[in-house]
């Protein structure tokens, strides 16, 4: 039975008088996928840094697996559960595949000592990198350097490597952007083998994508929700269309 894995209650994050985030509520539950879309400047970016703990809000509260988060760092909330990828690809380029999701695993190595051993030694996060390659569809691609991978295969491997660190709820920011026709429709069909066991929110401006992977719509624009619903509710929304869906889309 899905579950409700992260709740955000009422967030407002103000800048000076600016609202950028407005008493926002919003839950995902294991097994959906929830899309955040809305115009540029409309808030998703910052909703999600409230939710992954990069800003703090101003007001409203956060709880991850029933525990409430709201203040904690980014690192404490990763590691109660929550993976995020950027907008801008956040990897190491130089190294290999497989030393990025090894390095992504260790993060959650449970014994500081371990530090002098060699990290090729360590079991468990070796283990857990090699599922998340797998999960990731990079199997194949282990050995080669992050910096010669495609643009799409780079996408992959930042999530391969927020998997690596074993999370239950995933915030995923623009994870098709810029991606060609073949790289999107792989990249949708990795979301959806993900989907299962995990709670994720997708911030997308892709709308094929969206209404192809969606359970629920949550539409923003100048930092409020406007709707939300099913895609079908959603697409046919006089307020969403006016807004939004009527609009050309500009990245």
């Amino acid at each position: 039975m899905s579950e409700v894995l992260l709740s955000a209650k009422n967030l407002t994050k103000r800048f000076g008088g600016l609202a950028a985030v407005n008493d926002v509520s919003l839950n995902l539950w294991r097994d959906r996928i929830h899309a955040v879309i809305g115009p540029n400047g409309a808030g998703k970016s910052t909703l999600t840094n409230l939710l992954s703990g990069d800003i703090a809000p101003t007001s409203g509260n956060v709880t991850l697996g029933g525990q409430d988060v709201t203040g904690w760092n980014p690192e404490r909330i990763s590691r109660a559960g929550l993976g995020r990828s950027y907008q801008k690809t956040n990897i190491f380029l130089p190294f290999t595949v497989w030393e990025n999701v090894r390095l992504a695993a260790q993060s959650r190595t449970p014994h500081a000592a371990r530090w002098l051993s060699l990290a090729s030694s360590v079991r468990e996060s070796n283990e857990r990198a090699e599922k998340a390659l797998e999960l990731a569809g990079l199997t194949s691609r282990r050995d080669s350097i992050a910096g010669a991978a495609s643009h799409g295969e780079q996408r992959q491997l930042e999530i391969a490597m927020t998997l690596a660190t074993d999370p239950q709820v995933l915030l995923l920011d623009e994870p098709l952007a810029g991606m060609g026709t073949a790289e999107a429709e792989r990249m949708v069909q990795l979301l959806l083998k993900l989907k299962p066991q995990h709670a994720m929110m997708l911030v997308e401006h892709d709308m094929d994508a969206v209404f192809a992977l969606a359970d629920h719509l949550t539409v923003m624009v100048n930092g409020q929700v406007i709707a939300s619903g099913t895609p079908s509710q959603v697409r046919n929304d006089a307020a969403v269309q006016s807004a939004y869906l009527g609009e050309e889309e500009h990245g």
